[in-house]
């Protein structure tokens, strides 16, 4: 059982996101679901990748910040790609691998080799890739091979 939970508190697009991020993630499923006195959605849980979420239609009174992101390990850039450019459907670009999606929420799109690239002992190695990542929007990993390599 997952100790920790992420609660992600929307306006009245609930039933849309849990859409649109159960057809994102492999083995996503909803798990619950509670409508409210109107008939609509008003709280869920659901899974994304064995991550479980819960959500609410709470009203307008807050608001997704990208002070909290969901970082989404890839293999490699096919994956980057595949939750890339789904996530980002009607949201926002954003730098270094970041974007905020329709309902405002951030996500992080990160290929393991950016990861095992800045933690090489080589401070040389990691720098050209701190650098390569910087001017990105949409992480690529051939690039970032190419300044791995020098």
């Amino acid at each position: 059982m997952q100790k920790i939970t992420p609660f992600l508190w929307f306006d009245t697009q609930l039933e849309e996101a849990v859409t649109f991020y159960t057809s994102i993630f492999k083995d996503a499923r909803v798990t619950y679901r509670k409508n409210g006195p109107d008939g609509k959605l008003f709280t869920a849980s659901f899974e994304l990748a064995g991550q479980e979420f819960m959500g609410l239609n709470g009203g307008p009174h807050y608001t997704f910040s990208p002070a909290v992101s969901f970082f989404v390990k890839c293999r490699d850039q096919t994956e980057v790609d595949y939750y890339w450019e789904r996530l980002l459907e009607g949201g926002k670009e954003q730098q270094c691998g970041w974007l905020q999606d329709r309902f405002g929420l951030c996500w992080q799109i990160i290929p393991d080799a950016l990861m095992r690239y800045l933690g090489d002992e080589d401070p040389a190695k990691a720098g050209r890739v701190m650098q390569a990542m910087m001017k990105m929007i949409k992480i690529d990993v051939a690039e970032l091979d190419r300044a791995y390599a020098g």
